[in-house]
């Protein structure tokens, strides 16, 4: 068991017997399949798709030992950590997508920028401060099409995040629930998505904005109720497209 002092964050599942636990950068790869099967897909379509399959490629150097809450009696969740961790990995995960893709970047300091509005803790002020100063920057290199799909595309970027965060909140098979800011579920062009289970191996979502089926997968480490990391997995998922799924199309 980690000590309390190790910075990690992970998504975390209770069970019966224990926990769940996946890292954010693997359910943020899956975001990316949910996005790149989408439509219609985002423009720029390659650009759009890397910002959300890496969006929280800053959680790389905060994911790893599982610390355990002994107050809670949990493993730390990602929804608990301080503020200058996070915002330090924030603008750190900002600058390494910057060097590779500029829209990208945009995309994902827009993201985060949101997640940490409203807050009135002066480091993530400062933060959301630079990051606007960092999109208006990234912005004045952009073509007239690429500035008119920002805001569509970080609505896909938010929904496929909730979508592969459903995925590992929810146990495959049984009664799903949605959690806050999705509880009536995701909103993108006007449409309303409702995902749910078909069976234990298959996501539903209507309507369906994929045209096949496809499969996902996620690693994901079991915790015990002391504790103690018991074991590894992977969650392998086929996500139904229209020809499979009831609700025919958007």
């Amino acid at each position: 068991m980690a000590s309390a002092g190790t910075l990690v964050r992970v998504i975390v599942r209770e069970t019966d017997g224990g926990f769940v636990v996946f890292e954010q950068h693997e359910h943020a790869l899956v975001s990316g399949e949910l996005a790149r099967r989408w439509n219609p897909p985002p423009s720029p379509f390659e650009n759009t798709i890397f910002a959300i399959a890496h969006h929280d490629v800053a959680w790389r150097s905060l994911d790893g030992e599982i610390v355990w809450d002994r107050r809670r009696i949990r493993p730390v969740s990602f929804t608990e950590f301080a503020a200058v961790p996070k915002v330090r990995a924030y603008a750190d995960g900002v600058d390494w997508l910057e060097a590779r893709d500029p829209y990208a970047a945009c995309l994902s300091s827009m993201h985060y920028a949101t997640v940490v509005g409203g807050s009135g803790n002066p480091d993530e002020k400062r933060f959301a401060r630079r990051e606007m100063e960092r999109q208006d920057r990234l912005k004045r290199g952009f073509c007239d099409e690429e500035l008119e799909n920002l805001e569509r595309n970080l609505g896909l970027l938010k929904l496929c995040d909730g979508l592969s965060l459903f995925v590992c909140l929810n146990e495959p098979g049984r009664t799903a629930r949605l959690f806050p800011p999705y509880e009536a579920g995701f909103a993108l062009d006007d449409v309303l998505y409702q995902p749910g289970w078909a069976d234990e191996q298959t996501l539903i979502v209507r309507p369906s904005p994929f045209e096949e089926d496809f499969d996902v997968s996620v690693p994901y480490t079991v915790v015990d109720k002391s504790g103690e990391r018991v074991g590894d997995g992977e969650m392998n998922l086929q996500v139904l497209g229209r020809e499979s799924n009831p609700e025919r199309s958007v």
